[in-house]
């Protein structure tokens, strides 16, 4: 799966999961949490989305010893064959960063409710 300079080898059951599994791991880049590290599946990979691609590191536009940034651009392309290719499954960025949104919201809420009871 790809977006930008976010490139990732993920296992999931549908091509709009790996979709949202990407963008949950750019976005851990900007919303960070506790619960991020204890609730995600073991996946076998690094969850730091910056050390999935050599494409996500930009030494001229990185200041020495900082974090390289995974950026997406405006549709996942989601593909079994591998990078690049043209016969890939693409779905806009927007839609699957509100669907992810909608979890986070929703699982926030059934936190909170846990809490009360």
């Amino acid at each position: 799966m790809q977006s930008g300079t976010f490139r990732s080898v993920v296992a999931a059951d549908s091509a709009r999961k790996a979709a949202l599994w990407a963008v949950h791991q750019v976005m851990q880049q900007v919303l960070p949490t506790d619960e991020d590290n204890d609730s995600l599946p073991a996946s076998g990979t690094n969850n730091n989305p910056a050390s999935q691609s050599p494409d996500c590191q930009s030494p001229a536009s990185q200041p020495a010893g900082s974090t390289p940034v995974a950026v997406l651009d405006g549709r996942v392309r989601i593909s079994e064959r591998g990078y690049d290719r043209n016969d890939c499954a693409e779905m806009p960025t927007m839609e699957v960063v509100a669907e992810w949104n909608q979890m986070v919201l929703t699982l926030d809420r059934l936190q909170q409710m846990m809490r009360r009871a």
